[in-house]
């Protein structure tokens, strides 16, 4: 039986630092689906993830020291 496909129709460039692509690639690896996949899983289900409080705190520090 072939492998279910989930369709991911749009494509962009994003540039990621060294350390987030090696996140990336080590779930990749983990999961064993592409880097797209796991994008696409981190993002749609963020808020199952994460606590959202956190998640801004985490925006407002990086933000904070990048900016």
């Amino acid at each position: 039986m072939a492998a279910k496909r989930y369709e991911i129709p749009k494509r962009f460039n994003a540039a990621v630092s060294e350390s987030a692509y090696a996140r990336l690639r080590e779930l990749s690896a983990r999961y064993d689906l592409g880097n797209n996949y796991c994008l696409t899983v981190l993002l749609e289900r963020l808020d199952s993830l994460a606590d959202t409080a956190a998640i801004d705190a985490v925006f407002r520090d990086w933000r904070d020291e990048n900016c």
